[in-house]
């Protein structure tokens, strides 16, 4: 059985920061590429950052360089560190596996 749980959401002032996990199994994790993705009240859900299995990365014009993607396949997680935080950036967080496999999403509130 597949599953990726997201965890670390929660309320941030706007300028703090916070750190997003994904912990995968049920799949082969070092040969999946993984991907953060977010959707926000009454809006898409949209493609934020992607890291691939060889680590190479990929950002959303509107978090490069406040946010950063990581991965361990030791522990078989992705991680999303975001930083300069802004109430834009509300939203509900999905992680997703290259096989398309869905978390159940984290909830990330920033206030102004």
């Amino acid at each position: 059985q597949v599953q990726l749980v997201e965890s670390g959401g929660g309320l941030v002032q706007a300028g703090g920061s916070l750190r997003l996990s994904c912990a995968a199994s049920g799949i082969i994790f070092r040969f999946n590429s993984m991907y953060w993705y977010r959707q926000a009240p009454g809006k898409q859900r949209e493609l934020v950052a992607g890291i691939s299995i060889r680590g190479s990365t990929n950002y959303a014009d509107s978090v490069m360089g406040r946010f950063t993607i990581s991965r361990d396949n030791a522990k078989n997680t992705v991680y999303l560190q975001m930083n300069s935080l802004k109430p834009e950036d509300t939203a509900v967080y999905y992680c997703k596996s290259g096989e398309p496999y869905w978390g159940q999403g984290t909830q990330v509130t920033v206030s102004s």
